[in-house]
């Protein structure tokens, strides 16, 4: 298998490309993999614009190269996205309903990194989480699931249920920030087999 030369980096929910681990994860790259492509963009709240957006921004990327990270809703959208393109994903206390789980979000929701901020959550955009939810899990699937037990706000049962089909690291504590990052990177670089 050839080695990864392009890396995308999903957020979370109200997160952005501020966020610890996306920062932890691109300056690793960066100092480990200067000559890999490596892009975070900050998503929309449309799930369906946020994959637009995505799919125009990877659409030169040579898919047996490519690989996503993803966190929280970012690890919903790269599981989706991976079966999209066959390709790696690492997924890290990955969403499984987030039509169900954010339906009491709808409205203005302060933005994580800057509370000055803020993203309008639409009722449209739970239609638009429905919809990918929908598609069934990969049986082949190229992912590795990060999952915590200690998560205060994703049910693990869940994470691991849905993700089950791929490799999984399954965490006795931890918390949905994954506050021990740093102690899984290197078994992250490992399972991305970055150039």
């Amino acid at each position: 298998m050839d080695r990864v030369t392009h890396l995308l980096y999903l957020h979370g929910f109200r997160s952005s490309p501020r966020s610890v681990k996306a920062c932890k994860m691109a300056d690793t790259v960066q100092a480990q993999h200067p000559s890999v492509t490596w892009w975070c963009p900050q998503l929309p709240a449309s799930p369906k614009q946020a994959m637009a957006q995505v799919l125009q921004g990877v659409a030169t990327w040579p898919r047996d190269r490519m690989a996503i990270v993803g966190s929280s809703l970012g690890g919903f959208y790269a599981a989706w996205l991976a079966q999209q393109f066959d390709c790696l994903a690492v997924l890290l206390n990955p969403a499984v309903f987030p039509a169900r789980d954010l339906v009491r979000h709808i409205g203005e929701q302060p933005a994580w990194h800057d509370p000055a901020q803020s993203i309008f959550f639409k009722a449209e955009h739970v239609q638009e989480l429905a919809d990918m939810q929908a598609q069934p899990p990969s049986a082949k699937a190229r992912t590795w699931a990060v999952i915590a037990k200690g998560d205060e706000v994703l049910d693990w049962r869940e994470m691991l249920a849905r993700h089950q089909t791929g490799q999984v690291r399954l965490l006795e504590g931890s918390d949905h920030a994954l506050s021990d990052f740093d102690d899984h990177l290197p078994e992250i670089l490992e399972f991305l087999r970055l150039a």
